[in-house]
Formats: C-alpha cells, structure tokens, sequence
C-alpha cells in the first residue's frame, strides 16, 4: 500500500492519494468462498437461484474494479468529478422481499468503536447492543478503527494508512455478505475515507445503503466539498438524529429522514435538583470545535461571585494542554481536569455535579443533553447547531449565543439563584427523555431495513 497524502495537504482534482494493490485481498476472497459455499447449502436452499447468480458475479468481479474506483474518489476530495456515476453505481436489481416468517435479515453495521472516545462511537455501541436484540436481525459489527499495535497506534498519517488497509479489504469481504449496509457517517476526511467507501462497496454489490449522518458540520461539509452531496445522493436512505440536520439537507436538495439518539434511563440516577450547589461539569471532548475556553472564562466570572464554586471537566483532547494553561491564567481554582472518562462512569459525574455547561460552537444532536436530561442536571449550552432542537430555552434548559461567555455565566449564576427554575428545568428534562427510549428507537430502524429490503 502506497500513501501520496498528509493532513493539510492541498490536493485537486484527480490527484491519487492512496494507492492498494487488490491482489494480496485475493488469497483472503479465495478462503471466504469455501465458508460462503457452506453457508449457502447449510440454510438458504429457498434463496440458492439469487445466491448462485450473486456468486457468478463475485467470480466475475473478483479483483473488484470496484476498488479502483473507489480509491480515485478518495483522490478527488472535494471534487465531484472523480466519483462513479449514480447510473453506474444504481443499476436496477431485483427487489429482496423480505416475507414473515423468513430469514434473519442481515444488517452490517459501520462505525467508530469505543476505542475512539466520541458520541458517534457511544451511539454506534448502544444501537448495536439494541439491534442485537431483535430476533428478526443477524447484525454485524464493522469498525472503522481497527485496532493497531501500541507503538504503530502512536504514528500520524501512518496510523491512518494502517488502518485504511485493513479495513478496505474487511469492507470488500463483509458488505457481500449482507442485505443492509448502515454506515454512521461524519464529515470531510472522516467521511472520505471511511463513509464514501463503504457507500460504493455498498452499491456496487447491490446491497441496500443507510447513511447515518451525525456531524454539526453538516452544511459547511456540503457547501465546500462538492463530492459530499452527489455521493450521499448514492445512498438508498439518509439518516439523521436530529431535524436539524434533516433541514439543513434539505437546503441542499438532500431526502432525509430522522430517527433519535438511543437514551437508555436506566443507567443514570434522576436526582431531584432543587437549591443548587455551584458545582459545574462540562463533558465534551476538549477540541477546537467544541469551545471549552468559553466555559471556563465563563467559570472565572461564576468564581468571581461564588468563591466556593468549582469545575469539572470530563473527556479529553487536542486542546487539552492549551485549556489546562488558560486555567492558569485565569486563575481559576477547584478546577479538575479528568481526562478521558469510561462511559460506564458518567453517571457519577452527572450525580456529583448541579449544573452543565456546555458551549460549542457546532454540534448536532449531543448524547450528554440527553444524559443530562435523565439525571435531572440543568443544562446552560450555546444554541449552536442541532442545540436549539433539543432545548427549550427556560422550559428544558437555558440558551446563550455562541461564544458569549459572560451571557453563560449570567445563566450559570441565575440557576444558582432561582431554585423553582432550576427545578422546573429538571422536571421537564426528565419527561423529554422520553422520545429517546432503546425499544422505540429500535423499532424504527427495524421498520426501515424492512421498507427498504421490500422497495
């Protein structure tokens, strides 16, 4: 495997950033074949004239061109031009009518696993963990991160050129082996590399594509890349967890559809809040998206006021360092940064703490409003992104501009001072929770793999 490219490398039209040679990947298709030939006799009889016609064209496409194409588009970038055309990649088939009583409908599923700290990952492994569940499904887990050794795990660019090899040809094994191919999704390099090829793996086997779309930067992505929109129009449905995002797509001429974040109650302790303590938490990873300065120069002023007052800040990232020297030179004090946290202890942090401050400056549908939401924490957050379509400002929690660190600690402090609107705010969090419930959420995917395997 040869890589051409490095993060913040200007590239054009055409240009080839990485280049695979399929034919290592032909030892691993010959030794699938054999386990494809069992599974078909062990099972399938009913499906064996699809089945058989399917497996002349693997035989036929076997040192898949697909591949090529593939790897062009990821050259083109931003462009549209290098993409297969949607006529090319949507050649009519027959219609897979899914009938009560048949097989298990077969669901792979693409996307970040929990060795990457982020709510696409969490969400992935909550969804998986519910699909699992339905007796109707046979689900497969695909990630985009395949673990690496620790030493080569360390290494930018290489890191990624590793894992793109392994992961490419796992695409290529897996999605002929499923009827469903859903694929979390989420903007620029991340969806070049990860998302586009398994939407063309996906159609170039005929299988049906779900494109789960779950980034705040959702508009800039389609307005500077002109391979975002022509590629997602390749897809058979395009997903998102919040009407936010079905809105902004449609701007750019996009059919989506929303089905909400998985919000499983059970795991958080509901705690009434009446008079609040001035302990804040905010858990969002410490990058430049997410703006956890202003939180904590919103902080100085609370400190400011309430001497007594303290900070938690969950998660980490590459802001970390540049964000623990600005606390310095605030002068803030009773201000913890913890690091990354296991998913399995956020409950307790939402327990410790009284208020959540949170102020990005994009987001789209954050897990920890929702998390926050079932532990009866009141939330502060700028209205960026999808923010505003979850929170109501003064019924679900309070909303500021983005970036104005003075109106966030204005509502921080009034929380503290008003306990009938801090209590209010808990109450009507909690009865929002549930929209986000795992059966429902569930269920509605199930109806849509079964919509699509039946058009």
């Amino acid at each position: 495997m040869n890589v051409y490219f490095r993060e913040g490398l200007f590239v054009t039209t055409g240009d080839v950033l990485v280049e695979i040679d399929p034919r290592p990947f032909q030892v691993q298709l010959d030794q699938t074949e054999g386990q494809m030939a069992h599974d078909q006799a062990g099972g399938r009889a009913a499906c064996a004239p699809a089945l058989s016609r399917g497996t002349q064209r693997d035989r036929a496409d076997r040192h898949h061109p697909a591949a090529v194409q593939l790897i062009r588009a990821l050259g083109g970038g931003s462009d549209a031009s290098t993409l297969p055309s949607p006529a090319a990649l949507k050649a009519p088939c027959r219609p897979q009518v899914v009938e009560s009583g048949s097989m298990r409908l077969r669901v792979l599923l693409i996307a970040p696993s929990m060795d990457i700290v982020g709510g696409q990952a969490v969400q992935a492994e909550r969804l998986l963990a519910q699909l699992r569940r339905e007796e109707s499904l046979e689900v497969s887990f695909l990630p985009i991160d395949p673990r690496l050794p620790a030493a080569l795990g360390k290494i930018p660019y290489l890191r990624t050129a590793a894992r793109l090899a392994l992961f490419l040809p796992a695409l290529l094994l897996k999605v002929r082996r499923h009827q469903i191919i859903h694929v979390f999704a989420a903007s620029y390099w991340s969806y070049t590399l990860w998302s586009l090829p398994a939407i063309l793996v996906g159609r170039w086997f005929r299988r049906k594509v779900i494109v789960n779309y779950r980034s705040g930067e959702a508009q800039d992505h389609l307005t500077r890349w002109r391979s975002a929109a022509p590629s997602l129009r390749l897809a058979d449905e395009i997903v998102a967890p919040s009407q936010y995002l079905v809105d902004v797509f449609a701007r750019f001429g996009l059919r989506s559809r929303s089905i909400p974040n998985i919000l499983d109650t059970a795991r958080f302790r509901y705690r009434p809040r009446g008079k609040l303590r001035p302990v804040f938490l905010t858990n969002r990873g410490l990058d430049p998206l997410y703006n956890v300065g202003c939180v904590l120069r919103a902080f100085r002023i609370v400190q400011q006021r309430c001497p007594e007052a303290s900070l938690i800040v969950a998660h980490d990232g590459s802001c970390r360092p540049g964000l623990e020297a600005l606390a310095g030179e605030l002068g803030l004090r009773n201000t913890r940064f913890l690091g990354r946290v296991p998913q399995k202890k956020m409950p307790e942090l939402y327990d410790q703490a009284d208020v959540c401050l949170m102020s990005p400056d994009l987001d789209c549908m954050p897990g920890s409003i929702l998390e926050c939401f079932a532990s009866g924490l009141p939330v502060v957050a700028t209205k960026a992104g999808g923010i505003p379509y979850m929170v109501e400002h003064e019924r679900t929690g309070l909303l500021v501009d983005c970036g104005d660190h003075a109106a966030l600690a204005e509502c921080a402090l009034r929380l503290l001072g008003d306990e009938r609107l801090a209590q209010r705010i808990g109450d009507n969090g909690r009865r929002e929770c549930g929209k986000y419930e795992p059966e429902a959420v569930r269920a509605a995917w199930v109806r849509l793999y079964r919509e699509l395997l039946n058009t």
